[in-house]
């Protein structure tokens, strides 16, 4: 007689921390998995599913670095994640796991430094490479069906704000609209964006507006279907990349670059994204990208 007795469910805490806040309120939810070495991927990948957040971060120990980071989206694994970094080693540090100053994180393709500054958590991240609409290694894709999926005409980009891939680490696509107007009526076609981004091997795109409000420099807004994610309301791998644009093509000097994420979403949720750049005779030779995160609450997930 065949035994169809199913396997008993497991359940795991999942804290879920807000990164990178704003005053203490806004910032993007992650999911964070402490003490996951026991948890093969599949497990990670059920429970990411079963927290239903933009990415879930699960904390193993390293040989190599101070911690083990492996990131999951609900439907995919995702070699790094900026605001599930930030909310990860913001707790580990309200739990006095680590200190002010260096630290570590290794993932699925190698290690990278973390920086703990008066709490705040920052992330390295390489400089940056970039690649206009001739250098995307695709027959398929051209500038206008970028402008197409996000519902824009070039009469709405900003000058020198033509779709451009950025990698520094992780690929974007990066698109400069004429006024924060124009980014709130964005009207985007997400299976658009999906493919595109299939054929490009992109996270997602990050289109952005200038000039931002007070100190900040820039607002934007993040879609990434081919992750699961219609819209996010923080991604540091994301404003790194932007950064690293604004001082290159936009003559902003600043070494220090604070961009806005999530005003126009629905709902808002306002986040602040804090870049520092690394310069050598005027050329970024790396980056740090971080902010603060704030544990919200827990829940217990059954995989």
């Amino acid at each position: 007689m065949t035994n169809t007795a199913r396997k008993p469910a497991s359940s795991v805490d999942v804290r879920i921390v807000n990164a990178f806040v704003r005053d203490g309120e806004g910032g993007n939810p992650a999911g964070v998995v402490l003490d996951a070495d026991h948890l093969s991927e599949a497990d990670m990948q059920a429970i990411a599913a079963g927290t239903g957040l933009s990415e879930t971060a699960f904390v193993s120990g390293s040989d190599i670095a101070d911690f083990k980071l492996d990131f999951f989206t609900p439907t995919r694994r995702i070699a790094h994640c900026g605001h599930a970094t930030v909310g990860t080693f913001s707790l580990l540090a309200s739990l006095g796991r680590v200190g002010e100053g260096a630290s570590s994180k290794e993932t699925v393709d190698g290690p990278r430094a973390i920086e703990i500054r008066h709490g705040a958590a920052f992330m390295e991240q390489l400089a940056p490479a970039y690649f206009g609409e001739l250098e995307w290694g695709s027959d398929a894709v051209r500038e206008q069906d970028v402008l197409t999926a996000l519902g824009l005409t070039q009469d709405d980009l900003l000058p020198g704000g033509n779709p451009v891939v950025v990698d520094t680490g992780n690929r974007f696509l990066l698109v400069g609209v004429k006024d924060p107007h124009v980014l709130e009526r964005i009207a985007e076609d997400q299976d658009l964006i999906e493919a595109i981004s299939e054929d490009l091997d992109l996270i997602g795109f990050y289109p952005f507006a200038l000039p931002g409000e007070g100190e900040i420099t820039a607002t934007t807004r993040m879609f990434a279907p081919r992750y699961g994610i219609r819209e996010e309301a923080a991604t540091g791998m994301a404003a790194g990349p932007l950064a690293c644009l604004l001082h290159d093509r936009f003559g902003i000097s600043a070494s220090r670059i604070l961009i806005e994420q999530g005003r126009y979403m629905t709902p808002a949720s306002v986040s602040l994204l804090d870049v520092r750049l690394s310069l050598q005779n005027g050329a970024i030779s790396g980056l740090m990208a971080g902010g603060y995160g704030k544990v919200v609450r827990e829940q217990t997930v059954s995989y």
